[in-house]
């Protein structure tokens, strides 16, 4: 073999150990991208777990007395657990988890501006009492208009926009061949269920119509059909739920007395019902009812 084979294939191989040294130079830059945004999502990852438990921390340190928003606070506060999880898993999307960190932390900051907003209403009025109660043991001419006042406002404070409920109560029908209703006890001969309540006087709802609607769940339960099927909607903190029966009602924020009716589709058990009452999804009421 001659000088000049020596020298091509000499040349070849410098050619192929120069590519091959390219090839895993790149290969070389490209792990230690990856590396690097490995570490950065493990960052990442620390850095929302470590504010998903500052979330929760600070939703231990809020406090009302609403019952609605004590209930909903809850309710988010399952969904940071649930959310911690999943960053400990490694199983999710870094940028998912951190799109529904942001959902909450907005509404975390909005229960916070509507608790202080309640808190300054409350410390307003707290001042506002004492100067009424100063006015009082002066002008005795003022006293009731100053009393319904005072209720007024704490009544707009401990409401919030959910409706309140009263003098619930439940009845079992049957209906006479007249065409009238008479209430009976006997499962046997219950033809309609009838729940009646009050809702109460609530000036800061949004006026119009409202939806109502009966969950009633049977003594093995399970929730009494509706006339259309298995009807369902969506229920703050319970999720979608079957519900038995609805009505739409005009609100006018006044006191308003209900009754929601429920016909029987199919044979009825012995035993006890219990009937949950919603406006929209908020739940407003419960009533207990005994068949024989």
């Amino acid at each position: 073999m001659n000088n000049k084979v020596y020298i091509g294939v000499i040349a070849v191989l410098l050619m192929a150990c120069a590519y091959l040294g390219y090839n895993l130079s790149k290969k070389g830059d490209e792990v230690v991208q990856k590396t690097e945004e490995i570490g950065g999502l493990e960052i990442e990852r620390q850095s929302l777990e470590l504010e998903l438990q500052k979330m929760s921390f600070s939703y231990d340190t809020l406090r009302t007395e609403n019952s609605y928003m004590m209930a909903e606070m809850a309710a988010q506060r399952t969904e940071i657990e649930d959310l911690l999880k999943k960053v400990k898993d490694k199983n999710w999307s870094v940028s998912k988890l951190k799109k529904e960190a942001s959902t909450l932390r907005s509404i975390m900051k909005g229960y916070i501006v509507t608790i202080d907003s309640l808190n300054q209403l409350n410390q307003n009025l707290m001042a506002e009492n004492d100067e009424l109660n100063q006015r009082v043991t002066t002008v005795e001419g003022e006293n009731d208009e100053l009393l319904q006042r005072q209720e007024n406002m704490e009544g707009l404070i401990a409401t919030g926009q959910v409706l309140q409920t009263a003098s619930v109560s439940a009845t079992a029908i049957r209906l006479t061949s007249g065409g009238n209703q008479r209430e009976t006890n006997r499962s046997s001969k219950t033809e309609m269920i009838k729940a009646c309540f009050t809702l109460m006087e609530n000036p800061i709802a949004k006026p119009g119509e409202k939806n109502l609607y009966m969950r009633i769940i049977a003594p093995d339960g399970s929730v009494l059909a509706n006339k259309d099927g298995n009807a369902t909607r969506e229920f703050n903190g319970e999720g979608v739920q079957n519900f038995s029966v609805s009505r739409t009602i005009d609100y006018n924020n006044q006191r308003m007395d209900v009754c929601v009716f429920y016909t029987v589709q199919s044979d009825l058990e012995k035993g006890d019902y219990k009937m949950f009452i919603y406006e929209e999804g908020n739940r407003i009421g419960t009533i207990d009812l005994a068949l024989k």
